[in-house]
């Protein structure tokens, strides 16, 4: 297999994951499939991590993170 081929897999798979913490979280359930909605969420969440409330999301979105992978 070629260099690139094994590169495109990895990203593929690595998108595919994310996308699965999406459908995890409930995230496409509770907007309807809305993309529109999804990207401002996340595009919220980019202000958040560029913002000086940055660290304390950090530790927010951690902690609950760690549990849900917990309790489940």
């Amino acid at each position: 297999m070629r260099t690139w081929q094994v590169k495109r897999r990895k990203r593929t798979r690595h998108l595919i994951e994310l996308g699965g913490l999406v459908v995890k979280a409930g995230i496409v359930d509770l907007t309807g499939d809305d993309r529109a909605i999804i990207y401002g969420a996340l595009l919220w969440m980019a202000d958040k991590l560029q913002s000086d409330e940055r660290d304390k999301a950090l530790a927010l979105w951690a902690a609950k993170g760690k549990q849900a992978f917990e309790d489940n």
